[in-house]
């Protein structure tokens, strides 16, 4: 293990419990301990064996387990119609269905479909085959969109709005990424701007006390515009390379809640007419086809730049990424398949690409 991942699994180990002297649950697992847990009558060398560790996941063996329920949907309905029998109109009728039926969408899934018949009619196909097209047709989807959040440093502090319904995950995506701006060395500000829920502004204070940064945040019911206006001014104080705002989630058909997120964008650009920098969009995979209409709208009234897809490894209709990706051409920055801190990284192509046609790497 290098430096630098030695000081970041220090960090995350830290900011989740799992620092020297503490399990996983955040009890101590000190010699001293286990010997107190162990009673008069037990095997002392069978008290001081520690249980043997779990191997730790790399990102691709969480992804490929975290896309499962995705990827096994696909093979299970491939197999099935393409064991033993010759590509002919009806195997790619059934074909594009079932990849309609895992959220790719009509316009990936005939394309994909196209891909699969070319020079194979009234030929036998095997299973594996189609899902390397499969996989090839979708990374070639998915390559424009997925491009790296870059942090434009001439611009100090850079305003990150967090934008999504109820429920996406935009609090805690917040955190993670605050949590590896911080191990990259950045100054981070977070503004609690969710001030209808004091659950959001608690759990984004207990974020920034884990990660050392300042969070500005009022009692709850408090103006979220005002509030942004605020976080910036204090940001600028504090020389902050980064301000992330959290914001209220609303449903895309609230009127009102909507135009609300109008009035926080155009207060801050009292202050730096470019703010915010970057909006990210914060979607929930689970709701598939529904997650179409989220970024059209918050496209239209928060002008976002970026998308971050959450709870990827909850669902069978991962395919809604990339629907999404063919519809609308928004870079696609961070992907996240579980609740650990691990569980958020940059999103690549081709890795998605693979896990979501069950290739092993």
């Amino acid at each position: 293990m290098t430096e630098t991942e030695k000081k970041k699994s220090g960090l995350f180990g830290r900011l989740f419990g799992r620092g020297e002297g503490a399990d996983a649950t955040g009890g101590s697992n000190t010699p001293a301990a286990t010997a107190g847990a162990a009673d008069a009558g037990a095997n002392p060398v069978e008290a001081d064996t520690p249980a043997p560790e779990q191997p730790k996941q790399n990102w691709w063996q969480r992804l490929r387990s975290g896309l499962s329920r995705s990827s096994g949907a696909l093979t299970r309905g491939i197999t099935e119609i393409f064991t033993k029998r010759k590509l002919d109109d009806d195997t790619l009728e059934e074909l594009e269905d079932i990849l309609i039926q895992a959220d790719l969408g009509v316009s990936a899934a005939s394309r994909i479909t196209e891909a699969v018949g070319k020079g194979r009619y009234d030929k036998e196909i095997d299973p594996a085959e189609v899902k390397a097209v499969l996989a090839r047709e979708v990374e070639q989807i998915l390559q424009p969109v997925a491009r790296p959040f870059d942090i434009d440093a001439t611009k100090k502090p850079f305003v990150v709005l967090v934008v999504g319904v109820n429920g996406s995950g935009k609090t805690t995506t917040i955190g993670k990424l605050g949590a590896k701006f911080t191990a990259e060395g950045k100054k981070v500000m977070l503004a609690a701007g969710d001030t209808f829920r004091a659950a959001a502004i608690e759990q984004l204070q207990i974020w920034g006390s884990r990660m050392g940064a300042h969070v500005v945040a009022r009692p709850q019911g408090a103006d979220a515009a005002g509030l942004g206006f605020d976080a910036m001014e204090e940001a600028r104080k504090q020389d902050a390379d980064i301000l992330l705002m959290d914001t209220a989630g609303r449903l895309q058909n609230r009127t009102e809640l909507m135009a609300e997120l109008e009035k926080v964008v155009r207060v801050m650009k009292k202050l730096d007419p470019e703010a915010p920098h970057a909006v990210l969009l914060v979607l929930d995979a689970t709701v598939g086809q529904n997650a179409l209409s989220q970024v059209e709208i918050f496209g239209k009234v928060a002008g976002v730049t970026g998308l971050v897809m959450t709870k990827l490894d909850g669902t069978a209709r991962g395919g809604i990424l990339v629907a999404i990706a063919e519809k609308f051409k928004l870079p696609v920055h961070f992907i996240g398949v579980g609740e650990s801190m691990d569980d958020l990284e940059p999103f690549t192509a081709r890795d998605f690409a693979q896990a979501i046609a069950g290739i092993d790497e």
